[in-house]
């Protein structure tokens, strides 16, 4: 490689690496810092003081950091594979040279680029007791459906969330699977027709192999998406009811910026970004590992 060659890379990882710095690895480094101490959004007389561990000693005593933590694993194993099977299947469905392909193409995305904000005040008002859910819910049953408030309902509104989450993302899942589908070689569809392949033959034996590297991703930008679950939280139920849909980032925008702890907020922020990171990693070790099987 000539210098010349290298003065154009240079060029253009530079705005990437120069990003990469201010957003994510100095706010990382400054909030590992700062959980060695009592920094508070709003200064004390004596400042900000180094204490040592006892943020995270207080960490592991903090009973609604675990009851956070347990809610965003549920929300992750029961959403990451619906959102991904359902991403996958219309991902095929709009795949197909069908008409009107294109329009459903960009109906099922516009809810990915809508603001999520405006997206959980929608759905408050449909899941409201006199809300379109429940109204439809009662039409279609004849009566028997007798109307839920699912966003204060300790039993529903964890799922009611889950449900819209889903809705919400699966088309941005839909567009990646898309793109690996639209990669396949055709002349393999082809060759495997010749041999006289049904369609579930095709899907296991084709399509599926050649989108391994397509799903490692989806599944893995899936999870640390579904672990960062808050605004939906906090616009449509603040945690509650009684804590049913509490999470850490929820807890840790309360102890930062309700609480003005800053020092503890940034321990909990460490420890949390830990924990995504290793299953990030065991998610990419395990799918790798099925690659080389496969």
């Amino acid at each position: 490689m000539n210098r010349s060659n290298k003065t154009v890379i240079g060029t253009f990882l530079t705005p990437a690496v120069v990003l990469l710095m201010a957003f994510m690895i100095l706010p990382f480094v400054m909030a590992f810092v700062l959980s060695f101490t009592n920094s508070r959004l709003i200064p004390g007389p004596r400042g900000t003081q180094y204490i040592g561990l006892t943020n995270y000693q207080k960490l592991v005593e903090d009973n609604m950091f675990w009851r956070g933590l347990k809610h965003n694993f549920y929300f992750v194993i029961i959403v990451v594979p619906i959102q991904t099977s359902l991403a996958l299947l219309l991902a095929i469905l709009v795949n197909q040279k069908l008409k009107f392909s294109k329009f459903f193409r960009t109906f099922y995305f516009i809810p990915t680029v809508t603001a999520m904000v405006a997206v959980a005040v929608v759905w408050s008002f449909l899941y409201h007791p006199n809300g379109l859910i429940n109204s439809f819910l009662t039409f279609i049953t004849g009566g028997v459906w007798g109307g839920v408030d699912f966003l204060n309902t300790t039993r529903w509104a964890f799922p009611a969330i889950m449900a819209m989450s889903i809705w919400q993302g699966v088309g941005f899942q839909m567009l990646i699977f898309l793109a690996g589908l639209q990669d396949i070689p055709s002349s393999y569809y082809e060759a495997a027709d010749i041999d006289g392949a049904n369609s579930w033959e095709k899907f296991k034996y084709i399509t599926l192999p050649q989108l391994k590297n397509t799903t490692t991703f989806v599944v893995i930008s899936t999870t640390i998406l579904a672990f960062r679950l808050f605004t939906q939280i906090l616009v449509m139920t603040n945690g509650g009811p009684q804590g049913s849909t509490y999470t850490v980032m929820l807890h840790i925008y309360k102890m930062a910026y309700q609480r003005l702890n800053i020092g503890y907020g940034s321990a909990l922020t460490v420890v949390f970004f830990i924990i995504i990171l290793i299953i990030s990693l065991l998610q990419r070790y395990l799918l790798g590992e099925q690659r080389e099987v496969a």
